[in-house]
């Protein structure tokens, strides 16, 4: 029998199938990769094009961004040979742009979060947060917006012309899609509960030669939760009769308290003794 030979693929061959514009644009994302810090990989969902090129000037010397298809992509973090950023790769689809920077992966993703703008809600967008709507006058006049405005909970009234909210109600809540009705109330009233911007879905940091995954960055929530940690915390050293600068304060208040109660105490121990003594 005549043994079959098994052809090699000629990967030489293979590359001079590329064109050239591909090649050029994989061999600048792996110098782009292997000179910066980070590589930052965002969705561009629902970004409009204007919002776009507005970010990429406000972060001009911070960052630089690049929008490539994903196959360039893949093939560039393959060419850079470094092993951590294998893990990046699950990170990139469609809809997504590269950023390329000295910063730390979390520093980036703060800046991203930083240029988010606020935008009107559609029928369908999930909300994050309860949206409330409180008491007060409207620019709306009367006529439909009055049975709009009823439709969706609120209580109304005219003054002075304008139709005015006479009471706090909860239109939406956190998890749950928005209707068309509710969206139509919050454009009148010009309520804006979304942010519009890149968001951050991994990240590769070249120092520590690790992906970072999840670095979407809430300020706001994340300044409630460090609060709430502090407050904990604080009562959690106190329980443990821990003294620190935080802490010195209240052990000092309780002190004096104590030594108060306690005079009180000898003071009305003193005064039952001299009356003992009289009455002998």
């Amino acid at each position: 029998m005549k043994s079959k030979s098994v052809k090699k693929k000629d990967s030489s061959k293979r590359e001079k199938n590329i064109p050239q514009y591909k090649l050029k644009a994989v061999s600048e994302l792996v110098d782009q990769i292997k000179t910066n810090r980070t590589v930052l990989v965002a969705s561009t969902r629902k970004l409009p094009s204007s919002q776009f090129h507005q970010i990429k000037k406000q972060l001009r010397g911070k960052a630089s961004i690049r929008v490539v298809k994903k196959s360039l992509v893949i093939r560039a973090m393959e060419n850079s040979k470094l092993p951590g950023i294998k893990a990046l790769e699950e990170s990139v689809g469609s809809d997504v742009a590269l950023f390329f920077s000295e910063l730390d992966p979390f520093e980036l993703s703060g800046l991203l979060a930083d240029n988010q703008s606020p935008a009107k809600a559609k029928a369908g967008d999930i909300m994050n947060e309860d949206i409330h709507v409180e008491p007060g006058p409207t620019e709306l006049v009367p006529g439909p917006a009055i049975s709009e405005l009823s439709g969706v909970g609120l209580k109304v009234a005219v003054e002075g012309g304008k139709l005015a909210i006479k009471q706090h109600a909860t239109i939406a809540r956190a998890g749950e899609a928005i209707k068309d009705n509710v969206a139509s109330v919050m454009a009148k009233l010009g309520i804006m509960p979304l942010k519009v911007g890149f968001e951050p879905l991994a990240a590769y940091d070249s120092t520590a030669d690790k992906v970072y995954k999840g670095i979407k960055i809430d300020k706001k929530r994340t300044l409630e939760a460090l609060r709430e940690a502090i407050g904990k915390s604080r009562s959690f050293a106190i329980n443990l009769k821990y003294l620190s600068s935080d802490t010195v304060g209240y052990f000092i208040s309780k002190a004096g308290l104590e030594a108060k109660a306690i005079e009180k105490i000898l003071n009305a121990k003193s005064e039952s003794a001299s009356v003992g003594e009289i009455q002998k």
